[in-house]
This record gives structure tokens, C-alpha cells and sequence, in this order.
């Protein structure tokens, strides 16, 4: 797309999560001309926040949200197939309490889960004896009878990047720190006007489809940049999780049943830690300074207590986040019972097309994104075909099943680098460790080190081709290699990048 102002294209985005970058991806791979403003780092809301999982949602069944769990079940395969270096298949145990939920009960549930969505290569549910297998070790002598199921891991944020370069690579163009200020009608056309939160340049642009995907923004998007002072469509719901150092030895996860009928996960993480959440609590304010509260924080330390034989205290802690979910507003009376369903409108009275997107769930990202281009086809008078359930994704042109081939590959064609080093490279970008890179024959060649295993090649890597510009970027965002800097490191990177790399200057 061209950079003056009389520019026009097919599709104008508003907001860089997961939905609106995977939006973006699957409308230019149907020959739309996109664009797309994020008004911060991709990624940097509610997309990175999450409990970092494809799955059904086991506990969704209890709330009978049957359509959601297929769909989301459909999906895990799928996006294992598309994206398999960042997504790959995990084993959860759920330990039986007598004092809560019934074993039938537990095994109905599993029954369903299994054979509700088409399941293929994933392993079926089965029954643990907790005293005797190791998932058992690390918990109380109480839970004697456990089950065990099939679910994924995904990085939530290279989900969200990925969906993005695929889109950028399609023609798409997308502009991060860059805030919509309005957005009228005129002539059949949208005329967007964004600002650069960099240096406050404005830039306009016209679009024939407008599509509302800003997230626990969306309703702050309808009332400033299109004047509607009433609306209120999402309940913003804030889930928060900490980080403590490993607590098994074992790969598998836990999922713990609690006295409030809510669930918490434990689950392996980057290595050397354990990753426990999420809480489920209404939020009021600005969803970007959304962090842990103290009575959260407790929470889960004593939810995790309750399972552990070891207990947790708030000195365990080596890190925690928080997010806030935009729940489409069903009038549900607890937060844990609002729909995690997505609801669309699709509204052409002002004269040109509007998609609004409430709720979502990174799961269903890709449905949600087909359904999108559907009712954009529809309004525009297109006729254009699904495609994306079966392309990879940058990086993960590879059979899903093939990881550790990747893994003993990158190891034979850099063997400079550590086994652990490769084995991350492999997991962030798959068969892109390869252009991150090219020509380096040495270590040395990996240029400045900044600690752990972080040089100054993947910083560059991460400006150049990922829209990374500060230390949270690609320290927090982009990887977790902030989990293995000190705070003298961290504080030193940021200089560095502050000395050397120009914002947005090298972003594809």
C-alpha cells in the first residue's frame, strides 16, 4: 500500500491481538488489500496475557457452552499442524478430591472432551493411580486417584507476531504504535485518521471495511474515534498469573479443582520454572495497567498449596502478568460464568461496513478471523475461499510431529550454539532460525552478549523482522529470556537498543 494520504484499501483494522492480526493474515491471503493499527506493540494486551493454551476448555462444559468446546476442540489440531514450534501437545492430570466435583462426573466430562472434536493425534484421557505414578510425587498423600487428558501449549504472542508477518508477507501493511483518532463515513468510504504514538505525526487513510478488533478496547474505540458515548458491549474480566521456579521434574501439567468451583493450571515453563494460574475478577480502568492484586496473588499461592506438598509463599514468586479478557456483556452474575464465546455485528447504517468483534479466545482465533472475512465478503459483494487451516505459519513449515528432526538439524548446522539455545531457537522460530542466522559460523559472530543466551544477532532479528523496538518487546513479549536476565542485564539491553536501534525504523 502506498504511504500518501489519498491511499485506499479494501480493509482497515483497528487493533493488533491475536484476532486482528489473524484478520489481517487470512483477508490478504484472500487478495484483500489490508491494513492495520495497533496502537501499541503487537500483541501487547489481552494476547499476551493468557495462560498460554489451545484447548477446549474442559470447564466450559459445565456451563454447557457445548458449540464453543467443539470448536475450540476442532482447533488444536489444526493450529498444532500450522504452527508447530510454538504449539505442541501437553498431558494434564487433574487429581481427584473427594470433597468436590464426583469421579463419574469427571469422567463424563473427559468422555466428552475426547469425542467432541474430532480428535486425531492427540492421546486419549485415561485414569491415574496417583501413588504410583510420578505426577503423583510433587502432591499430597490425599490424592490417591487422578485423570490424565490431552490439550496444547502455544505462545501466545509469537501466535499473535506470526499471524502478522504471514499478513505482511500477503501485502498487508501494519503499523504498530500507531492509534486510530477517528473514523467517519464520507462517499461510502471510511476515512481513518491514525497518529504515530512514536512522534505524534498524523496519517490518513480511506477504507471500504472498517473491523473493530481492539480487544478491552473495542468499546473505547466506538466512543472516541466514532463518538458514541453510550456503548458498553464487553465486561472486562482480569486474569493473573505467577511464576515460580520449577516445582516437578516431570513434563506433564496439573489442572486443580477448587472449593469456588474455579480451577487453577500448573504447568512447565521455559524450562525451568512453573507457570500457575489464572484468576477470574472483574476489572474496572484502563485494561493497560492492569496488574496482579495482592488478594489475587494469595489466591493462587493457596490454591496451589492446597495440592502441593511443598507449600508456596509470595518469596517463590519470580514473576507474575496479568490481562484483562473482553467478555462480550451477557448479564452473567459471576465473572468465572460470563460466555467466553466471541459475538461479531455487522453494521452498515453509517454508510460503509463495521465489524465490531466481542470476546474471543486465542483458540479460536482462526475461526473467528473466517467468520470475519465471511461477513466482509458478504457486505462487500466478494466471494472468496477459507485458507488458512492448512498453511503454515512463518517458521512451522515442517510436520508437527517432526520437532525434534528440527531440533537435531539446527544442532548439526550450528554447533557453536548450546543444545538448550537450539532447542529455544527451534521453539521461537522454527525453520526461521535459519534466516536469524545466516552467515554465522562462530559464536562471535552472534555479536554482543547481553546474558544467559541472548545476543545482539536475535535482538537485531526480532527489530528487523517482528516490530520489536524496546526491552519488553523482545525480552517479555517476543521471548521469556527476561526470566533468565538479571535486572543490571535487562536495564543494560535497554540501553543498548536505545544507542543502536531506531524505532520502527527496520520492522518488515
Amino acid at each position: 500500500m502506498s504511504g500518501d494520504d489519498a491511499s485506499t484499501v479494501d480493509l482497515m483494522i483497528i487493533g493488533g491481538g491475536i484476532n486482528g492480526c489473524g484478520i489481517a493474515r487470512d483477508a490478504a491471503g484472500r487478495g484483500y488489500s489490508v491494513a492495520l493499527a495497533e496502537m501499541g506493540d503487537l500483541g501487547q494486551g489481552t494476547s499476551s496475557g493468557s495462560t498460554k493454551l489451545v484447548h477446549g476448555g474442559l470447564r466450559y462444559l459445565e456451563h454447557y457452552e457445548f458449540r464453543l468446546v467443539r470448536e475450540a476442540l476442532m482447533e488444536r489440531e489444526r493450529l498444532w499442524a500450522i504452527a508447530p514450534h510454538i504449539i505442541w501437545p501437553l498431558r494434564f492430570v487433574l487429581p481427584y478430591d473427594k470433597g468436590l466435583r464426583p469421579a463419574w462426573l469427571l469422567r463424563l466430562g473427559l468422555f466428552i472432551y475426547d469425542h467432541l472434536g474430532g480428535r486425531k493425534l492427540l492421546p486419549a484421557a485415561r485414569t491415574l493411580n496417583l501413588r504410583s505414578d510420578a505426577a503423583g510425587k510433587p502432591l499430597k498423600d490425599r490424592f490417591v486417584k487422578g485423570f490424565e487428558y490431552s490439550d496444547c501449549w502455544v505462545d501466545d504472542t509469537r501466535l499473535v507476531v506470526l499471524n502478522a508477518r504471514d499478513a505482511a508477507a500477503r501485502g498487508a501493511d501494519i503499523r504498530t504504535r500507531t492509534r486510530v483518532v477517528s473514523a467517519t463515513v464520507e462517499d461510502g468510504l471510511w476515512r481513518i485518521e491514525m497518529e504515530d504514538q512514536r512522534n505524534g505525526a498524523r496519517r490518513s487513510l480511506a477504507a471500504r471495511a472498517l473491523v473493530n478488533a481492539a480487544g478491552p478496547w473495542v468499546d473505547n474505540v466506538l466512543q472516541g474515534a466514532f463518538g458514541r458515548n453510550d456503548t458498553r458491549n464487553v465486561r472486562l474480566v482480569q486474569g493473573s498469573h505467577i511464576v515460580v521456579r520449577k516445582l516437578f521434574e516431570h513434563d506433564r501439567c496439573y489442572i486443580f479443582q477448587n472449593a469456588d468451583d474455579r480451577i487453577i493450571f500448573a504447568i512447565p515453563y521455559e524450562q525451568d520454572f512453573t507457570l500457575i494460574g489464572t484468576t477470574d475478577r472483574d476489572y474496572e480502568g484502563d485494561p493497560a495497567a492492569v496488574k496482579i492484586s495482592p488478594e489475587e496473588t494469595r489466591y493462587l499461592l493457596d490454591a496451589a498449596s492446597e495440592y502441593f506438598r511443598d507449600a508456596l509463599g509470595v518469596d517463590d514468586i519470580v514473576w507474575t502478568y496479568s490481562g484483562v479478557r473482553p467478555l462480550y456483556d451477557d448479564g452473567a452474575s459471576r465473572a468465572q460464568e460470563a460466555t467466553r464465546d466471541y459475538v461479531l455485528t455487522v453494521e452498515t447504517e453509517p454508510g460503509a461496513p463495521l465489524v465490531n468483534i466481542f470476546g474471543g479466545k486465542i483458540t479460536t482465533y482462526r475461526r473467528l478471523s473466517e467468520e470475519v472475512m465471511e461477513k466482509v465478503d458478504r457486505v462487500t459483494g466478494r466471494r472468496t475461499a477459507s485458507w488458512t487451516g492448512e498453511a503454515s505459519l512463518p517458521g512451522g513449515d515442517f510436520d508437527a510431529m517432526g520437532f525434534e528432526a528440527l531440533v537435531s538439524a539446527l544442532g548439526r548446522e550450528f554447533p557453536f550454539l548450546a543444545p538448550k539455545t537450539v532447542r529455544r531457537f527451534a521453539h521461537l522460530y522454527g525453520t526461521d532460525t535459519r534466516v536469524m542466522l545466516r552467515g554465522i559460523v562462530d559464536i562471535e559472530g552472534l555479536g554482543r552478549h547481553f546474558g544467559a543466551d541472548v545476543h545482539e544477532a536475535e535482538i537485531r532479528y526480532l527489530a528487523s523482522h517482528e516490530w520489536a523496538e524496546g526491552a519488553d518487546d523482545m525480552l517479555w513479549r517476543r521471548t521469556k529470556a527476561g526470566l533468565k536476565l538479571t535486572e543490571a542485564e535487562r536495564a543494560e539491553l535497554a540501553a543498548w537498543i536505545e544507542a543502536n536501534l531506531a524505532p520502527g525504523a527496520g520492522a518488515p
